[in-house]
């Protein structure tokens, strides 16, 4: 794996990371009045989970990028093979810059907005982009896409926490803030 690559997926996590955490506020007194299920894991788990995540999609990615680099720069013929490299290598740019972006408003749709229907819904977009970010990697490394699942996985989990925090706050959808 090139370090240019990495270094240039782990400063787009980072920046995912940095720009959610700038809308998060667990400590809010509009967060801590809202019933959660009971299933839900504590508090500190989220930024232990979150920071291993961006971790694992920085890593994955640049090895699924590399990969496409070198799959692109091996067709050196020109013709169709070559232009299925090069668009699937742009189609995963895309998809990955996507899925930062969604990655990064689900806090700004929960915490910033307090639109719990809205945010669990974004969770869904997020959860099914990550999912096919899975499958876009695994096309182009196979290690790298079965390391990025628990990625997708998380997501979905968070569609779910999501939707339960929704529907068990159904007045507090978006009060009023102080």
């Amino acid at each position: 794996m090139k370090l240019k690559t990495l270094a240039w997926t782990t400063a787009a996590t980072v920046a995912t990371a940095a720009a959610g955490g700038v809308a998060t506020d667990p400590r809010s007194s509009w967060y801590l009045k809202l019933r959660k299920p009971d299933w839900q894991p504590p508090a500190f788990a989220f930024p232990v989970v979150w920071t291993a995540l961006y971790a694992d999609l920085a890593v994955t990615s640049a090895a699924a990028l590399d990969n496409a680099v070198e799959l692109d720069r091996a067709a050196d013929t020109p013709g169709p093979v070559r232009k299925d490299h090069s668009r699937e290598l742009r189609a995963y740019r895309g998809a990955l810059a996507a899925n930062l972006v969604l990655n990064a408003s689900w806090s700004w749709f929960f915490w910033r907005s307090r639109r719990p229907w809205l945010a669990a819904a974004e969770a869904a977009v997020l959860a099914a982009s990550s999912a096919d970010l899975v499958r876009r990697t695994y096309r182009l490394n196979r290690i790298a896409g079965a390391s990025l699942a628990p990625y997708a996985a998380w997501c979905g989990f968070a569609t779910v926490l999501s939707t339960a925090i929704a529907r068990l706050n159904p007045a507090r959808i978006n009060p009023a803030r102080p």
